[in-house]
């Protein structure tokens, strides 16, 4: 393995678009990885990498960048629709390789490329940063404490105000293109509620087409297979955005009342300060605030890098690409469910019946 000049490995991002310049080149350099290429073939985000990144090549596409002498691990940031294409591609030339979520548009597509990176013997993982994010590290926190006691029911907000959507391709792509909020958001949905309570057993759905060409509303009730059931709610159409979160048990509740970068008609139940997040109320209705618990995306690339460095690198990986499968899953018994307004059987490929 090349090593940057802080001693990790030399990273070919693919993609430097929303996801690519926000999200994937701060974290990965918060976490000491050097981008040493970046494939894009649009002018303007290009000119954006020479501003961000002086020391990366610019590549125009993703055979470009495998040809790249010195890259040890690639990220996929581009467009949900080619990301099983690509991931393949990569897997090919030999390159570990984190896959921006969802890791497909389906699970079946998604199963394909976990198989593909698995008979190849080639590190593969799945990007879900919003697992180390303080709020879910907090919820987590309170679920293994028992602070509400046997939980009952977890309902999980990502609720927006965008009457007049963006002009981006995830608004005007078709879902087997990769638009939508069921491929956009339910992926860290789904994917929180699964790693909370346990696989989903069966979902029901209602979905919306208002604004864009795929769904901009969405609700799921899934049950779990431990028994709890989570509602993971999602509207570009929310002038009063909901709490993200209300956790109820038998001895308790959760609430926090919105994510740091929306806002949120909960005004109350957000945190009282920088070291708390949410409240826990008991029956008497008197409320307590909630420690916050560290979190910082940016050790999800610590932690690939770390992985890439043991002997198992794939069983090391901070995601197993078989969640995403399993969240996909989800998403596909959610669409099925919504055309036949009846609860749906999770059918996640792959897994033994």
């Amino acid at each position: 393995m090349t090593s940057s000049n802080n001693g990790g490995p030399r990273v070919g991002l693919v993609g430097y678009g929303g996801a690519g310049r926000a999200f994937h080149a701060p974290l990965l350099a918060r976490a000491g990885l050097e981008v040493a290429a970046v494939a894009t073939a649009n002018p303007e985000r290009a000119s954006h990498v020479g501003k961000d990144l002086p020391s990366a090549v610019v590549v125009p596409d993703l055979a470009a960048l495998l040809a790249t002498e010195g890259i040890d691990l690639v990220v996929l940031a581009s467009p949900s629709g080619v990301h099983v294409a690509q991931a393949a591609e990569v897997v090919a030339a030999g390159l570990p390789v984190v896959v921006d979520k969802p890791l497909g548009v389906d699970a079946t597509s998604a199963l394909e490329a976990v198989d593909v990176a698995a008979r190849a013997g080639v590190p593969l993982t799945v990007f879900q940063n919003r697992r180390y994010d303080p709020e879910f590290r907090t919820l987590a926190k309170v679920v293994s404490d028992g602070l509400v006691g046997q939980v009952v029911r977890a309902e999980l907000r990502w609720e927006r105000w965008r009457p007049v959507p963006k002009q981006r391709w995830r608004e005007n792509a078709p879902p087997k293109e990769g638009g939508g909020l069921l491929l956009d958001l339910y992926p860290h949905l789904v994917d929180q509620a699964h790693l909370l309570f346990g696989p989903i057993e069966t979902v029901y759905a209602e979905l919306s087409s208002l604004t864009t060409v795929s769904e901009d509303t969405a609700f799921l009730s899934c049950r779990h297979t431990s028994g709890v059931v989570s509602h993971l709610g999602s509207t570009a159409l929310a002038a009063a955005p909901g709490p993200w979160l209300r956790l109820l048990g038998r001895e308790g509740a959760y609430v926090v009342g919105g994510l740091n970068e929306e806002p949120t008609a909960f005004s109350e139940w957000l945190p009282s300060d920088a070291d708390h997040l949410g409240w826990l109320v008991r029956a008497d209705g008197e409320r307590e605030a909630v420690p916050r618990e560290p979190g910082d995306q940016a050790d999800f690339y610590r932690e690939v890098a770390q992985a890439l460095a043991q002997p198992d690198p794939q069983a090391a990986m901070p995601v197993d690409p078989r969640d995403s499968v399993h969240a996909l899953a989800v998403i596909d018994a959610a669409r099925t469910s919504a055309e036949s307004g009846r609860v749906v059987e999770v059918i996640t490929p792959g897994e033994a019946p």
